[in-house]
């Protein structure tokens, strides 16, 4: 299903414009057609970024998700904010994200919400570009939930979860979605002293309704709240259980980490598809473009072209919008130098 070797995408998310920013803190000033309106404007700037950068690949920059995670809660009854737990002052970090307390049953009789983001997006995106929609997976979704007497741990709330990311899967290919990227960032961020045979089992389950409707992939990295990571940055601790989860084409963290164990690329190669994190969003050194032909050449010793894609390493959101920008920008020219080097 891919369009091209090299192919050039992004994981989901994009930068706020500033006055989104600003606007989002003070909703009760602006009515429901107001909100609407500058709902859609923020997308349009989000796919007018990706669209003159020249990506194979757009989403609609999540334009309307407050957090990774947190946006997601707000479509599922059952769930109260519990501030009680996190640090409010000192350098920001993950342990500063909110949690929030189960209530009741967890139900999601309204969706996720992934769905209108998608098709608000194939309204407004142009002709060309595949337009991707992104879905956490319900181990990360769990991520902030706390347990309690009806859901003991976080497979338990895992377990609760899962249903409602199905069924949004499927209405996703349902609404005409042909590239969904399941996020999972919290089983590569605790593959290290989690049963990770235990991971690809719920990963699995997760995407099976869609396996085969559409080109699904999975986003592997180690955290990025405030520019910050999480958890042991290795590969390893994933290997081999993670071969086995059911996708067409895995991400993987790579720039930040200046490419270390680029060769086990390969071992995931041989099983599917592989977009490698090229850029790196916690820096502000924006890469040019023959820094991006470099290390795309260094990829292609572990992935052969026809099976590899480059993006930025996790989503954009935590990079201030002028410099996500200009990465892009550069990072599409250096796969067009390198895809003109390999038509030889």
């Amino acid at each position: 299903m891919k369009q091209q070797p090299i192919r050039t995408t992004v994981v989901g998310s994009y930068p706020f414009p500033g006055w989104l920013e600003f606007a989002s803190q003070n909703l009760n000033e602006f009515g429901a057609a107001d909100i609407k309106e500058m709902i859609e404007d923020a997308v349009i700037a989000a796919i007018h970024d990706q669209v003159t950068a020249g990506l194979d690949v757009i989403t609609d920059g999540e334009q309307t998700r407050l957090d990774f995670n947190l946006s997601f809660y707000g479509f599922i009854n059952g769930i109260e904010a519990n501030e009680t737990e996190t640090r409010k002052f000192g350098p920001p970090a993950h342990d500063q994200r909110g949690k929030n307390n189960i209530v009741s049953q967890l139900k999601a009789p309204r969706g996720l919400g992934a769905v209108e983001e998608y098709l608000r997006l194939k309204k407004l995106a142009p002709a060309g570009p595949t337009l991707k929609a992104s879905v956490p997976g319900p181990y990360t979704l769990s991520g902030r939930l706390m347990p309690n007497e009806m859901y003991k741990d976080r497979y338990a709330i895992t377990e609760a979860l899962m249903p409602f990311v199905r069924k949004e899967l499927e209405d996703l290919v349902a609404a005409g979605c042909t590239e969904i990227t399941v996020d999972e960032p919290s089983m590569s961020c605790y593959a290290y002293k989690e049963d990770t045979k235990r991971f690809a089992d719920i990963f699995n389950r997760t995407v099976a309704p869609v396996v085969g409707k559409c080109h699904l992939s999975t986003h592997l990295c180690f955290g990025n709240f405030k520019g910050r990571p999480v958890g042991y940055r290795s590969i390893k601790p994933m290997l081999p259980d993670f071969l086995d989860l059911t996708v067409d084409e895995v991400h993987i963290e790579m720039a930040n980490r200046e490419f270390a164990e680029i060769e086990l690329l390969a071992v995931f190669a041989e099983k599917m598809d592989v977009a490698v994190g090229i850029i790196d969003v916690k820096n502000y050194y924006i890469e040019t473009p023959a820094d991006v032909a470099e290390r795309i050449h260094r990829c292609l010793k572990y992935v052969p072209a026809e099976k590899l894609s480059v993006a930025p390493d996790c989503g954009l959101s935590q990079t201030a919008r002028w410099a996500a920008r200009q990465k892009l920008v550069n990072m599409v020219k250096g796969a067009k130098m390198v895809r003109g080097e390999e038509s030889k």
